[in-house]
């Protein structure tokens, strides 16, 4: 087996990660000549170019593309452990990591994730956004302790998991408050032909909304499909058009965004989901985060 010279691994990952080796160099304040060589005796020792010429800099190449995707996880794991090992040493510090689905609205993991705030104890709260299938794999590296989501997840094979329930939401429609009174006045029928930003098909709700549009007779207009529900809270500040958002959120939705409630979609519920690589919880913050919304 061969071995891995890792800080000849740290040069290449810098370099990759700054687009340069000049660039690579300032950052960790050694001489651009260093770190060349360091590069060199990396890809001589792998059997395999990492870089390719490219205009008056380098390129990765295939191989090197390869070789960042690991050196991502690599050194990304690296920080992870030194900052739980800070904690650790603390002894009074809890760390929570948690994946949030980037389609479920981040003012409801906000609210979601308060009860944190009222443990007791002082909380380390660290939260990256990403893909579900992202998201699953970062879980079963352990990586992270829970992802919330707007969809249960199946285990799979390679892959066990347990979705916990943390409830269904009624769903309302916000807007600007010009836009608000022109519509709250007999809505639903007020929103024929009103402005409207959805959430993108690949959103849970997407498909709830247009049910609940096609059995009121409904044909709005979409003004704007958003993936990124924080781009949507953007735009709807700015008075784009109508958006929906929990209603349990209205009074945050009014002083973050401005906007007011237009009227609640009878029968349109969001649920929220609690993914965890263990049927049984026993990271007190998740166990905080279930209880809360359990009532």
């Amino acid at each position: 087996m061969r071995d891995l010279n890792y800080k000849h691994l740290h040069y290449f990952w810098v370099v990759a990660k700054e687009g340069g080796v000049n660039r690579a160099a300032n950052k960790l304040g050694v001489a651009a000549q260093t770190i060349s060589g360091q590069l060199a005796l990396l890809e001589r020792s792998l059997g395999v170019a990492l870089f390719a010429p490219a205009g008056r800099g380098l390129a990765l190449t295939e191989a090197g593309r390869t070789a960042l995707s690991y050196a991502d996880r690599i050194f990304n794991l690296g920080e992870q452990m030194l900052e739980a090992l800070e904690d650790r040493a603390g002894e009074a510090v809890l760390r929570l990591t948690v994946g949030i689905l980037d389609a479920l609205p981040k003012l409801a993991a906000h609210r979601l994730l308060q009860p944190l705030m009222g443990m007791g104890k002082p909380v380390r709260l660290v939260c990256y956004e990403g893909e579900i299938d992202e998201l699953m794999s970062d879980l079963a590296l352990h990586r992270l302790d829970v992802v919330l989501s707007d969809r249960p997840v199946a285990s799979t094979g390679s892959l066990r998991v347990f979705s916990h329930p943390l409830g269904e939401y009624p769903v309302s429609f916000y807007g600007v408050p010009a836009l608000a009174r022109q519509y709250a006045k007999g809505f639903p029928a007020s929103l024929a032909g009103a402005p409207l930003m959805l959430p993108t098909r690949t959103n849970a709700l997407r498909g709830k909304l247009e049910q609940w549009f096609e059995a009121q007779d409904l044909r709005p207009q979409v003004v704007g499909e958003f993936e990124d529900s924080a781009l949507m809270d953007t735009f709807g500040r700015q008075g784009m058009g109508l958006f929906p958002a929990l209603s349990m959120l209205g009074p945050d939705v009014e002083a973050q965004l401005g906007a007011l409630p237009v009227g609640e979609l009878e029968g349109v519920r969001e649920q929220v989901f609690a993914i965890s690589g263990e049927r049984r919880i026993r990271h007190p913050g998740v166990e905080a985060i279930l209880a809360a919304a359990a009532g």
